[in-house]
């Protein structure tokens, strides 16, 4: 495709989309009607314009204005032409400067610039409720999901387990009441999951309510050694289950390599581990890995969050589980803690999968998340710091003279939240790992996100201050 020079300046964001042109026209549209470039009531240049404009047959035009009207972004009038719908022009609440402090702890994915997600929540809300359909979603339900929601997730999941059968896909009001339901039915109280030394939070917590013990393995710069996790299992500590994060492991960064994720599939197998894979970030490469559970599905229970890689406000998660007796199971376990997921919220993720809005947000936010990484290289010292390239996160070792605790203190009295490594620890017994980790989403802006890691890089340049609860 060849743009000349005639092309509206919209048009740029194509070039940012993969797929067919068609379809990468419809949701520049999008992104362009979001970010404010063009606005409800503005007419779109015609079919052929268009076409002579970006060196494409007319046919594509067609039919990327035609997807365009069928995600209710633009109207035509016989006659006149093709214009944005009028309803599509909503205030965006991030215009205007944004002061206060700066949090680098709360793990989020960014609000893209180009993208106004507030406004399409709003719109697909609309849409949703003015669908035939609008009774089911305004009363309870039975079951993890709807036929259709779970067919979506289905859909979602793809890229990462490849073909799932939808009556495998659970749908949960979040991650973490589906992590508490598989660690019930893998693990009862007194025996052992097996998980990185240092790991998510949330898996903690859910321990502890369970009664379940955690026992941390060691792991390197390609994710859990598949020898450690053999020597945890033949040391008589009654594992049940292996956690972990593969991809872009929280709080470490580190992305297991598909030989590391076979080698682990293969050692659970052999020692009739069951396998938790939270895979949290696991949407957010450009080129995702494939997932621990399409290389051992009888044995996984896949949970990822859609939280992470769109919105905290989708508290909407999938879970692929190894057969229909387990999804019988975990089901029963999510509607006694839960009972039940939005239908608002699961039938707008569905209809997002659906209409390829779901994809425009994710390729948005993965945008933001390489410019975001690209400032922290930019301002942090080489070598200082491990993270994946379109990451949220990055894990920053510090320096002999700054305790992780101090280090944090300091940046909290400058308006700064980090989170230390103690909160990740498996075992509070253990030898302090003097790291940090630093979350890029939720500044809300990169010139924000710039003065934030400004004053990080200063402070590890200064000599370490002790906190004022020690100075007497």
């Amino acid at each position: 495709m060849t743009r000349t020079m005639n092309a509206p300046p919209w048009t740029r964001r194509i070039d940012d989309q993969e797929g067919p042109i068609y379809l990468a026209i419809a949701e520049a549209i999008g992104a362009a009607i979001a970010a404010g470039e063009i606005r409800g009531g503005e007419r779109l240049p015609t079919h052929r314009a268009l076409a002579e404009a970006l060196g494409v047959d007319l046919t594509t035009v067609t039919r990327a204005y035609a997807e365009a009207r069928r995600r209710g972004l633009l109207q035509a009038t016989v006659g006149r032409g093709t214009f944005v719908r009028q309803e599509t022009a909503v205030p965006s609440p991030r215009a205007g400067a944004q002061d206060g402090p700066v949090d680098l702890g709360m793990n989020l994915p960014p609000l893209p610039a180009e993208l106004a997600l507030p406004d399409l929540l709003q719109r697909g809300l609309a849409r949703l409720l003015a669908g035939p359909d609008t009774a089911d979603l305004l009363t309870y339900r039975t079951g993890a999901g709807a036929t259709a929601e779970r067919a979506a997730g289905a859909t979602w999941l793809r890229p990462t387990l490849g073909e799932v059968a939808a009556e495998r896909v659970l749908v949960s009001p979040g991650a973490q009441p589906a992590l508490l339901a598989v660690l019930g039915a893998v693990a009862g109280a007194g025996e052992t999951v097996l998980t990185d030394a240092l790991t998510y939070p949330g898996i903690r917590g859910a321990a502890a309510q369970l009664g379940v013990r955690l026992l941390g393995v060691a792991g390197d710069a390609e994710g859990l050694l598949p020898e450690a996790v053999e020597a945890a299992c033949r040391m008589g500590s009654r594992s049940k289950a292996l956690y972990c994060v593969p991809t872009m492991h929280n709080p470490t960064a580190v992305t297991m390599t598909l030989a590391r994720r076979r080698a682990i599939a293969e050692v659970a197998r052999r020692h009739g581990l069951r396998v938790i894979e939270d895979d949290a970030y696991g949407l957010l490469p450009a080129s995702p890995l494939p997932a621990i559970a399409s290389l051992a599905p009888e044995i996984c229970f896949h949970v990822a969050t859609v939280s992470k890689v769109l919105s905290p406000a989708l508290r909407v998660a999938y879970l692929a589980v190894p057969d229909a007796r387990s999804a019988a199971q975990i089901a029963a376990v999510l509607r006694a803690n839960v009972l039940m997921a939005s239908p608002l919220l699961t039938g707008l993720m569905a209809a997002w999968v659906r209409d390829g809005t779901a994809g425009t947000i994710l390729a948005a936010i993965r945008r933001e998340c390489v410019a975001r990484q690209r400032i922290a290289r930019d301002i942090l010292e080489a070598g200082s710091f491990d993270a994946h390239p379109e990451g949220l996160h990055l894990w920053l070792r510090l320096p002999e003279r700054w305790d992780r605790l101090h280090f944090a203190a300091h940046l909290r009295r400058q308006g700064l939240a980090v989170v230390p490594s103690d909160a990740f620890a498996v075992d509070p017994s253990a030898p302090p790992v003097g790291a940090v980790r630093l979350s890029l989403g939720a500044a809300p802006s990169r010139e924000a996100l710039r003065g934030a890691l400004r004053s990080v890089a200063e402070a590890l340049r200064s000599e370490a201050a002790l906190p004022f609860a020690e100075v007497v």
